[in-house]
């Protein structure tokens, strides 16, 4: 049954639309600033694209993920786009995929900046602002003093003689406190960095040095927007399913959030008629739902479990399943 925008209940937020078949294969993974509006364009008289009409034509259902920014659901829509391969999407290839910044799985880790993450390593991204991640991993070399050679030289390597590197092929003592402070901050936790770099800007422009003063004004903005962690790419997330649930009156909904490897993949949603406990009605759909499908290693719900329900999982699972229900940070938004 061909899809009627006009049957449709659209979010006017940032997000991605996933044109779908009844079977549930995705034909089309979209981005939109306010999904309202773009998907409704789709069914206008004069389309802007010649594979419209025939998207259209096929399309039995029209799927939202609503995303906190349009930075976010661009990131999304790349992830989805490489997790279904859609017919009508031109696919991403990968050298224009995003950066993350890395550290390397080694005795004396190093910090990268790359498209291709290796196994093992500590990754942070993808992020959109390719320039902003770039400056912030410089900072951090000239910082910490990380290394970012690919071999460890007897004598040192160039960057330790001018002084960006501490030199751990030389002596690696004291590098691995360096390594944990960079983990923190690309973690977040960068209030001591950001007030030194302020303080830095203050006396800069105090001194009448304006030109060095933008030059801290700017490098703190992009570690503000470096370490702004994307929800729907994060290192919290490794088999991960996230239950949300909306009611307005008689008419409610859950949505479950599947996230594997740190990135989103997908949602389901089902929608009801709900008179009932919020709580009780969870906990009813989370015992159906893994009936015929293993429990991620976390679940992310809107309450607390009935009681019995945690050891189901855990037998479902053949292991323990963290059961979290969150009231701030990044699994709220989630």
């Amino acid at each position: 049954m061909a899809v009627d925008a006009a049957s449709i209940d659209l979010p006017a937020s940032p997000g991605v639309y996933l044109f779908k078949t009844a079977e549930g294969r995705v034909l089309y993974v979209g981005k939109a600033t306010r999904l309202n509006e773009r998907i409704r364009s789709y069914f206008a008289t004069n389309p802007d694209r010649h594979m419209i009409p025939e998207l259209v034509a096929r399309a039995d259902d029209v799927e939202c993920i609503v995303t906190t920014t349009p930075q976010e659901a661009l990131i999304l829509e790349r992830q989805l786009i490489r997790e279904h391969k859609p017919r009508f999407n031109s696919m991403l290839k990968d050298d224009k995929s995003y950066p993350y910044l890395v550290l390397t799985n080694e005795q004396f880790p190093r910090i990268m900046y790359t498209r291709h993450p290796p196994k093992k390593a500590h990754r942070w991204g993808p992020f959109p602002n390719a320039g902003a991640a770039k400056q912030v991993m410089q900072l951090l070399r000239r910082h910490f003093g990380i290394r970012d050679c690919k071999e460890l030289l007897p004598q040192g390597c160039l960057a330790m003689h001018i002084g960006l590197c501490t030199g751990p092929c030389i002596n690696g003592e004291g590098y691995a406190e360096q390594v944990r402070a960079v983990k923190k901050i690309l973690d977040g936790e960068a209030t001591e960095l950001l007030e030194e770099l302020g303080e830095k800007m203050d006396v800069c422009s105090s001194e009448m040095q304006f030109e060095r003063a933008g030059y801290y004004r700017d490098l703190i903005r992009s570690i503000r927007t470096t370490i702004g962690q994307h929800v729907v790419s994060s290192k919290l997330y490794r088999d991960c399913d996230a239950i949300g649930f909306a009611e307005q009156g008689d008419l409610a909904a859950l949505v479950v959030l599947h996230a594997d490897d740190g990135v989103v993949k997908g949602q389901e949603v089902w929608p009801f008629v709900h008179r009932g406990d919020i709580g009780e009605t969870v906990s009813r759909f989370i015992s159906e739902h893994y009936v015929h499908r293993r429990p991620p290693r976390l679940l992310l719900t809107p309450t607390p479990l009935l009681d019995g329900l945690q050891q189901w999982l855990d037998e479902r699972r053949g292991t323990t399943v963290e059961v979290r229900t969150p009231m701030r940070g990044d699994m709220v938004t989630l």
